[in-house]
């Protein structure tokens, strides 16, 4: 299982961000080439991880969850929210201010209300700032989080619930190690 998403990851370049080792990947970047194939993996990984039932809504951030939750809702026929990176002004947005190990920003949840029943979806997590902030956006807004799933895991971050995660890595200056896969 996720022969694709190891492989791929373990081939993936490494670059230096400041002090942190930043890897490059096609779910995590979308380059150098996003494979459908590797989708499908992914997709069929988190149906089978993740508690689906009563679900409504399948919540991704821009822009690197968009690609994840478009496969999964497809998969699912569950309506996709994507949290963005800018203000629609739209009645009951919701700013959610993130910080991640390597950049901050805001973002702003819209499409979700009181008693939805809702998975939060994301590519990385590797300090939880962006998980974080999101499930307090979600708890603002009265949502019930059924599930949180992201594809790759990089350290142990503490989001404040469980989650689950597909595959765990360690990234040094030079490689990406796969430690802790999905079985």
């Amino acid at each position: 299982m996720l022969e694709r998403l190891i492989q791929s990851l373990e081939t993936s370049p490494v670059m230096k961000r400041g002090d942190y080792n930043y890897f490059i990947h096609p779910i995590t970047d979308g380059v150098p080439l996003l494979e459908p194939a590797l989708l499908r993996e992914i997709g069929c990984a988190m149906v089978r991880v993740l508690d689906l039932s009563r679900v409504e809504k399948i919540v991704v951030c821009e822009a690197m969850g968009i690609h994840i939750g478009v496969t999964l809702s497809l998969m699912t026929d569950i309506p996709l929210v994507v949290v963005r990176k800018r203000s629609y002004g739209l009645p009951g947005e919701v700013a959610v201010h993130q910080t991640t190990g390597y950049s901050k920003g805001e973002l702003y949840l819209n499409g979700v209300g009181a008693g939805d029943r809702v998975v939060l979806i994301d590519d990385v997590c590797s300090t939880g700032g962006t998980l974080r902030a999101l499930i307090s956006a979600l708890g603002q807004v009265g949502a019930e989080i059924a599930d949180v799933c992201v594809v790759i895991g990089r350290g142990d971050a503490d989001i404040g619930r469980p989650y689950k995660t597909l595959v765990r890595i360690e990234v040094s200056a030079d490689r990406v190690r796969v430690v802790d896969p999905c079985t």
